[in-house]
């Protein structure tokens, strides 16, 4: 069994509504604070930059 070292997101506000991100043998897990022992999502480092890249792209055009 995977041990990981959540990070929780800097934008997260009080609560339980927050995305939690640790990196893992060459790819980048993300899982719900709500439920952080329930479902992980794995994505490549470089898919994980590109939609953080594009998050950031939309904030700027805001």
């Amino acid at each position: 069994m995977t041990t990981f070292e959540w990070q929780k997101s800097s934008y997260c506000a009080q609560g339980e509504a927050c995305v939690h991100v640790a990196a893992d043998h060459g790819s980048v897990a993300l899982t719900e604070s709500g439920d952080p022992s329930g479902a992980i999502l794995r994505t490549s480092p470089a898919a994980w930059a590109a939609l953080i890249r594009a998050v950031k792209e939309s904030q700027d055009r805001v």
